[in-house]
């Protein structure tokens, strides 16, 4: 057989072109599968434009619960009297926004994965990995993340 009937001839190695196949699936389906065993949080930037600026009043978050913001995709809570947390509203299992917040859990509407308003850790799954935490800071009656 000739160079120009086997394939692709490199020195010391034939590669045909079921080699290169073969190959390229590998490499395809590694990548694939180590995106998908990925459920580990990616660290987030604060949302632009809202870096040190009043997003919310002490007042609009419940104590045992909490609200989460669309627009700049994070969910703020007040798991007891005057304590504050900020979160990702992303859940890590899909990429789902969370919705509801209440009964000390954020829920994930998408496959029912809930999180602890006060770390923010996954207690129901599928998603295993924690939704991520925002610095956050109350000025006066302002909650301010960044």
């Amino acid at each position: 057989m000739s160079d120009s009937t086997r394939g692709f001839v490199m020195p010391g190695r034939d590669l045909t072109r079921r080699g290169a196949l073969g190959a390229v699936g590998v490499t395809c389906g590694a990548a694939v599968l180590g995106a998908c065993g990925s459920n580990a949080p990616a660290t987030p930037a604060v949302p632009p434009g809202i870096k040190g600026k009043v997003i919310a009043k002490t007042a609009d978050i419940p104590v045992g619960g909490g609200k989460v913001f669309d627009d700049w995709k994070l969910v703020v809570t007040q798991p007891s009297a005057g304590v504050f947390k900020a979160y990702t509203a992303t859940c890590p299992h899909a990429g789902c926004s969370v919705g509801k917040v209440g009964d000390g859990v954020i829920e994930c509407p998408c496959h029912g994965s809930q999180f602890a308003i006060e770390s923010g850790k996954c207690v129901a799954g599928p998603a295993e990995a924690p939704l991520v935490a925002f610095p956050l800071k109350v000025q006066n009656d302002g909650i301010v993340v960044g």
